[in-house]
Protein backbone atom coordinates (compact mmCIF):
# COMPACT_ATOMS: atom_id res chain seq x y z
CA UNK A 1 0.00 0.00 0.00
CA UNK A 2 1.19 3.52 -0.77
CA UNK A 3 1.07 6.17 1.97
CA UNK A 4 1.37 9.91 1.39
CA UNK A 5 3.04 11.82 4.19
CA UNK A 6 2.75 15.53 4.94
CA UNK A 7 5.74 17.94 4.66
CA UNK A 8 8.70 17.38 6.99
CA UNK A 9 7.76 13.72 7.55
CA UNK A 10 10.68 11.67 6.27
CA UNK A 11 10.52 8.18 7.75
CA UNK A 12 9.98 4.93 5.89
CA UNK A 13 8.26 2.97 8.65
CA UNK A 14 4.78 4.17 7.74
CA UNK A 15 4.93 3.10 4.10
CA UNK A 16 7.13 2.41 1.17
CA UNK A 17 6.55 5.77 -0.50
CA UNK A 18 6.78 9.04 1.40
CA UNK A 19 6.91 12.62 0.30
CA UNK A 20 7.60 16.14 1.46
CA UNK A 21 5.89 19.01 -0.26
CA UNK A 22 2.92 18.63 -2.56
CA UNK A 23 2.66 17.01 -5.97
CA UNK A 24 2.90 19.73 -8.63
CA UNK A 25 -0.17 19.81 -10.83
CA UNK A 26 0.29 20.74 -14.53
CA UNK A 27 -0.87 24.26 -13.74
CA UNK A 28 1.50 24.53 -10.79
CA UNK A 29 4.39 23.29 -12.91
CA UNK A 30 3.58 25.89 -15.54
CA UNK A 31 3.55 28.61 -12.85
CA UNK A 32 6.92 27.41 -11.59
CA UNK A 33 8.35 27.43 -15.10
CA UNK A 34 7.05 30.95 -15.75
CA UNK A 35 8.34 32.13 -12.40
CA UNK A 36 11.79 30.81 -13.18
CA UNK A 37 11.72 32.38 -16.65
CA UNK A 38 11.01 35.83 -15.15
CA UNK A 39 14.07 35.72 -12.93
CA UNK A 40 17.20 37.55 -14.08
CA UNK A 41 19.71 35.23 -15.72
CA UNK A 42 22.15 33.84 -13.16
CA UNK A 43 25.87 34.36 -13.65
CA UNK A 44 28.95 32.49 -12.49
CA UNK A 45 29.13 34.33 -9.14
CA UNK A 46 25.62 33.08 -8.38
CA UNK A 47 26.63 29.53 -9.34
CA UNK A 48 29.64 29.57 -7.02
CA UNK A 49 27.71 31.17 -4.17
CA UNK A 50 24.83 28.68 -4.42
CA UNK A 51 27.21 25.71 -4.59
CA UNK A 52 29.07 26.87 -1.50
CA UNK A 53 25.83 27.34 0.44
CA UNK A 54 24.54 23.88 -0.44
CA UNK A 55 27.93 22.25 0.19
CA UNK A 56 28.19 23.83 3.64
CA UNK A 57 24.66 22.65 4.42
CA UNK A 58 25.29 19.08 3.31
CA UNK A 59 28.62 18.86 5.14
CA UNK A 60 26.79 19.42 8.43
CA UNK A 61 25.30 15.98 7.80
CA UNK A 62 28.02 14.17 5.82
CA UNK A 63 31.20 14.94 7.72
CA UNK A 64 34.64 14.68 6.12
CA UNK A 65 33.52 13.87 2.55
CA UNK A 66 34.07 17.07 0.49
CA UNK A 67 34.76 15.20 -2.76
CA UNK A 68 31.50 13.25 -2.49
CA UNK A 69 29.60 16.49 -1.90
CA UNK A 70 31.38 18.11 -4.84
CA UNK A 71 30.35 15.36 -7.25
CA UNK A 72 26.78 15.55 -5.96
CA UNK A 73 26.69 19.30 -6.63
CA UNK A 74 28.30 18.90 -10.05
CA UNK A 75 25.63 16.34 -10.96
CA UNK A 76 22.84 18.64 -9.77
CA UNK A 77 24.18 21.62 -11.73
CA UNK A 78 24.68 19.46 -14.82
CA UNK A 79 20.96 18.56 -14.61
CA UNK A 80 21.85 14.91 -14.20
CA UNK A 81 21.12 12.09 -11.77
CA UNK A 82 23.32 10.65 -9.04
CA UNK A 83 23.91 7.03 -8.01
CA UNK A 84 25.35 6.54 -4.51
CA UNK A 85 26.74 3.03 -4.06
CA UNK A 86 28.26 1.69 -0.86
CA UNK A 87 27.80 -0.63 2.08
CA UNK A 88 25.06 0.09 4.65
CA UNK A 89 25.58 2.72 7.33
CA UNK A 90 28.04 5.09 5.65
CA UNK A 91 25.56 7.91 4.96
CA UNK A 92 24.15 7.23 1.49
CA UNK A 93 20.57 8.15 2.38
CA UNK A 94 21.74 11.01 4.62
CA UNK A 95 23.55 12.54 1.65
CA UNK A 96 20.44 12.27 -0.49
CA UNK A 97 18.21 13.76 2.22
CA UNK A 98 20.62 16.61 2.96
CA UNK A 99 20.70 17.58 -0.72
CA UNK A 100 16.91 17.49 -0.87
CA UNK A 101 16.40 19.52 2.31
CA UNK A 102 18.90 22.13 1.12
CA UNK A 103 16.58 23.05 -1.75
CA UNK A 104 13.13 24.40 -0.91
CA UNK A 105 11.21 22.37 -3.49
CA UNK A 106 8.98 19.32 -3.81
CA UNK A 107 10.74 16.17 -2.62
CA UNK A 108 9.72 12.52 -2.61
CA UNK A 109 11.34 9.39 -1.28
CA UNK A 110 10.70 5.85 -2.53
CA UNK A 111 11.88 2.90 -0.47
CA UNK A 112 12.53 0.25 -3.11
CA UNK A 113 11.44 -3.25 -2.06
CA UNK A 114 10.95 -6.51 -4.00
CA UNK A 115 7.14 -6.07 -4.06
CA UNK A 116 7.19 -2.49 -5.36
CA UNK A 117 5.39 -2.07 -8.71
CA UNK A 118 6.13 0.39 -11.57
CA UNK A 119 2.81 2.17 -10.94
CA UNK A 120 3.90 2.88 -7.36
CA UNK A 121 6.61 5.10 -8.85
CA UNK A 122 5.08 6.68 -11.96
CA UNK A 123 1.48 6.87 -10.77
CA UNK A 124 -1.59 5.15 -12.18
CA UNK A 125 -5.11 5.74 -13.48
CA UNK A 126 -7.82 4.98 -10.93
CA UNK A 127 -11.52 4.65 -11.71
CA UNK A 128 -13.70 7.27 -10.04
CA UNK A 129 -17.14 5.79 -9.42
CA UNK A 130 -18.76 9.20 -8.96
CA UNK A 131 -17.60 10.64 -12.30
CA UNK A 132 -17.42 7.24 -14.00
CA UNK A 133 -14.05 8.22 -15.44
CA UNK A 134 -10.44 7.22 -14.88
CA UNK A 135 -8.34 9.79 -13.02
CA UNK A 136 -4.57 9.89 -13.05
CA UNK A 137 -2.96 9.82 -9.60
CA UNK A 138 0.65 11.11 -9.88
CA UNK A 139 3.41 8.99 -8.39
CA UNK A 140 6.52 10.06 -6.48
CA UNK A 141 8.41 10.99 -9.66
CA UNK A 142 6.29 14.15 -9.89
CA UNK A 143 8.70 16.08 -7.65
CA UNK A 144 11.83 18.16 -8.12
CA UNK A 145 14.02 15.79 -6.10
CA UNK A 146 13.34 12.05 -6.05
CA UNK A 147 15.23 9.87 -3.55
CA UNK A 148 15.27 6.26 -4.72
CA UNK A 149 16.48 4.45 -1.61
CA UNK A 150 18.12 1.04 -2.13
CA UNK A 151 17.09 1.01 -5.77
CA UNK A 152 18.62 -2.40 -6.43
CA UNK A 153 16.32 -4.14 -3.94
CA UNK A 154 13.43 -3.80 -6.42
CA UNK A 155 13.00 -6.03 -9.45
CA UNK A 156 14.35 -4.92 -12.86
CA UNK A 157 10.74 -4.43 -13.98
CA UNK A 158 10.22 -1.80 -11.29
CA UNK A 159 13.66 -0.25 -11.80
CA UNK A 160 12.79 0.32 -15.45
CA UNK A 161 9.92 2.64 -14.43
CA UNK A 162 12.58 5.35 -14.03
CA UNK A 163 14.08 5.00 -17.50
CA UNK A 164 11.76 7.43 -19.31
CA UNK A 165 11.67 9.82 -16.34
CA UNK A 166 15.43 10.16 -16.12
CA UNK A 167 16.17 10.39 -19.84
CA UNK A 168 13.23 12.47 -21.11
CA UNK A 169 11.82 14.27 -18.04
CA UNK A 170 8.38 12.85 -18.70
CA UNK A 171 6.11 9.94 -17.73
CA UNK A 172 3.78 8.00 -20.02
CA UNK A 173 0.89 6.18 -18.36
CA UNK A 174 -1.98 4.58 -20.29
CA UNK A 175 -0.88 6.30 -23.48
CA UNK A 176 -0.84 9.81 -21.96
CA UNK A 177 2.46 11.68 -21.48
CA UNK A 178 2.95 13.96 -18.47
CA UNK A 179 5.83 16.41 -18.13
CA UNK A 180 7.91 16.48 -14.95
CA UNK A 181 8.96 19.46 -12.86
CA UNK A 182 12.17 21.39 -13.43
CA UNK A 183 14.69 20.91 -12.04
CA UNK A 184 14.30 17.12 -11.85
CA UNK A 185 17.00 15.34 -9.89
CA UNK A 186 17.06 11.63 -9.02
CA UNK A 187 19.38 10.55 -6.20
CA UNK A 188 19.46 6.76 -5.95
CA UNK A 189 21.27 4.71 -3.33
CA UNK A 190 22.22 1.08 -3.67
CA UNK A 191 24.12 -1.57 -1.76
CA UNK A 192 26.85 -3.52 -3.56
CA UNK A 193 25.29 -6.08 -5.88
CA UNK A 194 26.99 -8.98 -4.09
CA UNK A 195 24.81 -8.42 -1.01
CA UNK A 196 21.78 -10.62 -0.33
CA UNK A 197 18.42 -9.59 -1.76
CA UNK A 198 19.69 -7.23 -4.46
CA UNK A 199 19.27 -7.09 -8.24
CA UNK A 200 22.07 -5.64 -10.40
CA UNK A 201 20.98 -2.48 -12.23
CA UNK A 202 20.65 -3.14 -15.99
CA UNK A 203 23.18 -1.42 -18.27
CA UNK A 204 20.49 0.94 -19.61
CA UNK A 205 19.58 2.02 -16.08
CA UNK A 206 23.18 2.68 -15.03
CA UNK A 207 23.76 4.68 -18.19
CA UNK A 208 20.98 7.09 -17.18
CA UNK A 209 22.88 8.07 -14.05
CA UNK A 210 25.23 10.93 -14.80
CA UNK A 211 27.67 10.04 -12.03
CA UNK A 212 28.28 7.41 -9.37
CA UNK A 213 29.97 8.02 -6.03
CA UNK A 214 30.96 5.82 -3.12
CA UNK A 215 30.81 7.51 0.27
CA UNK A 216 33.32 5.22 1.97
CA UNK A 217 34.17 5.01 5.64
CA UNK A 218 35.13 8.26 7.38
CA UNK A 219 38.63 8.77 8.71
CA UNK A 220 39.00 8.53 12.51
CA UNK A 221 38.97 12.32 13.01
CA UNK A 222 35.78 12.74 10.97
CA UNK A 223 34.14 9.82 12.78
CA UNK A 224 35.01 11.37 16.14
CA UNK A 225 33.52 14.70 14.99
CA UNK A 226 30.40 12.84 13.91
CA UNK A 227 30.09 11.31 17.38
CA UNK A 228 30.45 14.71 19.03
CA UNK A 229 27.94 16.48 16.78
CA UNK A 230 25.44 13.78 15.80
CA UNK A 231 25.18 11.44 18.78
CA UNK A 232 22.62 13.55 20.65
CA UNK A 233 20.42 14.67 17.71
CA UNK A 234 19.82 14.03 14.04
CA UNK A 235 21.53 16.83 12.07
CA UNK A 236 18.82 16.64 9.41
CA UNK A 237 16.36 18.04 11.95
CA UNK A 238 18.36 21.27 12.17
CA UNK A 239 18.97 21.61 8.43
CA UNK A 240 17.18 24.44 6.62
CA UNK A 241 16.82 25.19 2.88
CA UNK A 242 19.41 27.54 1.38
CA UNK A 243 17.94 27.71 -2.15
CA UNK A 244 14.69 27.13 -4.01
CA UNK A 245 13.76 25.37 -7.24
CA UNK A 246 13.63 28.48 -9.51
CA UNK A 247 17.06 29.57 -8.25
CA UNK A 248 18.56 26.14 -8.93
CA UNK A 249 17.02 26.09 -12.40
CA UNK A 250 18.44 29.55 -13.16
CA UNK A 251 21.89 28.39 -12.04
CA UNK A 252 21.60 25.29 -14.24
CA UNK A 253 20.90 27.58 -17.19
CA UNK A 254 24.04 29.57 -16.32
CA UNK A 255 26.14 26.38 -16.28
CA UNK A 256 24.96 25.58 -19.81
CA UNK A 257 26.59 28.82 -21.00
CA UNK A 258 30.07 27.75 -19.87
CA UNK A 259 32.25 27.48 -22.98
CA UNK A 260 33.81 24.22 -24.13
CA UNK A 261 36.54 24.63 -26.75
CA UNK A 262 36.94 22.34 -29.74
CA UNK A 263 40.09 20.88 -28.16
CA UNK A 264 38.27 20.00 -24.93
CA UNK A 265 35.38 18.45 -26.84
CA UNK A 266 37.84 16.33 -28.81
CA UNK A 267 39.53 15.31 -25.54
CA UNK A 268 36.19 14.10 -24.16
CA UNK A 269 35.46 12.14 -27.34
CA UNK A 270 38.93 10.58 -27.32
CA UNK A 271 38.56 9.56 -23.68
CA UNK A 272 35.18 7.90 -24.19
CA UNK A 273 36.24 6.27 -27.45
CA UNK A 274 39.32 4.80 -25.74
CA UNK A 275 37.08 2.89 -23.32
CA UNK A 276 35.55 1.02 -26.26
CA UNK A 277 38.96 -0.30 -27.33
CA UNK A 278 40.22 -1.61 -24.01
CA UNK A 279 40.66 -5.41 -24.06
CA UNK A 280 39.78 -5.49 -20.35
CA UNK A 281 36.25 -4.29 -21.11
CA UNK A 282 33.38 -6.05 -22.82
CA UNK A 283 31.34 -2.83 -22.90
CA UNK A 284 32.74 0.67 -23.20
CA UNK A 285 31.07 4.01 -22.53
CA UNK A 286 28.15 5.17 -24.66
CA UNK A 287 27.68 8.45 -26.56
CA UNK A 288 25.44 9.53 -23.67
CA UNK A 289 28.55 9.27 -21.49
CA UNK A 290 30.29 11.82 -23.73
CA UNK A 291 27.41 14.25 -23.31
CA UNK A 292 27.40 13.78 -19.54
CA UNK A 293 31.17 14.21 -19.40
CA UNK A 294 30.92 17.60 -21.14
CA UNK A 295 27.99 18.73 -18.99
CA UNK A 296 29.67 17.80 -15.72
CA UNK A 297 32.93 19.42 -16.84
CA UNK A 298 30.95 22.63 -17.40
CA UNK A 299 29.53 22.38 -13.90
CA UNK A 300 32.98 21.69 -12.45
CA UNK A 301 34.33 24.81 -14.18
CA UNK A 302 31.40 26.88 -12.92
CA UNK A 303 32.08 25.79 -9.34
CA UNK A 304 35.50 27.39 -9.70
CA UNK A 305 34.03 30.58 -11.19
CA UNK A 306 35.38 29.98 -14.69
CA UNK A 307 33.38 30.64 -17.86
CA UNK A 308 35.36 28.03 -19.81
CA UNK A 309 36.37 24.39 -19.31
CA UNK A 310 39.98 23.29 -18.86
CA UNK A 311 41.33 19.71 -19.05
CA UNK A 312 41.49 19.47 -15.26
CA UNK A 313 37.72 19.89 -15.14
CA UNK A 314 37.28 16.86 -17.39
CA UNK A 315 39.78 14.84 -15.38
CA UNK A 316 38.06 15.76 -12.10
CA UNK A 317 34.74 14.24 -13.21
CA UNK A 318 35.89 11.45 -15.55
CA UNK A 319 35.92 8.61 -13.01
CA UNK A 320 32.50 9.32 -11.44
CA UNK A 321 30.95 9.81 -14.89
CA UNK A 322 32.53 6.88 -16.76
CA UNK A 323 33.45 4.06 -14.36
CA UNK A 324 29.92 2.84 -13.57
CA UNK A 325 29.05 2.54 -17.28
CA UNK A 326 31.85 0.09 -18.08
CA UNK A 327 31.59 -3.70 -17.95
CA UNK A 328 34.70 -5.74 -17.23
CA UNK A 329 35.67 -8.69 -19.39
CA UNK A 330 35.79 -12.04 -17.53
CA UNK A 331 39.60 -12.13 -17.48
CA UNK A 332 39.80 -8.62 -16.03
CA UNK A 333 37.22 -9.47 -13.40
CA UNK A 334 39.14 -12.62 -12.46
CA UNK A 335 42.31 -10.52 -12.15
CA UNK A 336 40.42 -8.19 -9.75
CA UNK A 337 40.82 -5.14 -11.95
CA UNK A 338 38.32 -2.33 -11.50
CA UNK A 339 36.71 0.07 -13.96
CA UNK A 340 37.94 2.95 -11.78
CA UNK A 341 41.55 1.84 -12.27
CA UNK A 342 41.01 1.53 -16.02
CA UNK A 343 39.68 5.10 -16.28
CA UNK A 344 42.62 6.37 -14.23
CA UNK A 345 44.93 4.52 -16.64
CA UNK A 346 43.32 6.19 -19.65
CA UNK A 347 43.65 9.61 -18.04
CA UNK A 348 47.37 8.95 -17.49
CA UNK A 349 47.97 7.81 -21.08
CA UNK A 350 45.88 10.16 -23.21
CA UNK A 351 47.57 13.42 -24.26
CA UNK A 352 46.07 16.45 -22.58
CA UNK A 353 45.14 19.45 -24.77
CA UNK A 354 46.37 22.93 -23.96
CA UNK A 355 44.11 24.73 -21.46
CA UNK A 356 41.36 26.86 -22.96
CA UNK A 357 41.65 30.63 -22.50
CA UNK A 358 38.95 33.07 -21.60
Amino acid sequence: MTHWVQPRRWGGEEGRVTTTGSWPTPAARADEANHGALRPAAGLPEVTELAHRIAANVQHVLVGKPDVVRIALVTLLAEGHLLVEDVPGVGKTSLAKALAVSIDCSVSRVQFTPDLLPGDITGMSIYNRRTEEFEFRPGPVFANVVIADEINRASPKTQSALLECMAEHQVTVDGVTYGLARPFFVVATQNPIEMDGTYPLPEAQRDRFTARVSVGYPDPAAELTMLDEHAAADPLDQLRPVADAPTVQAVIEAVRRVRVSAEIRQYCVDLVTATRRLPDLRLGASPRATLHLVRTARAQAALHGRSYVVPDDVRAVAVPVLAHRLLLAPDARAARRSTTDLVHGLLARLPVPAPARS
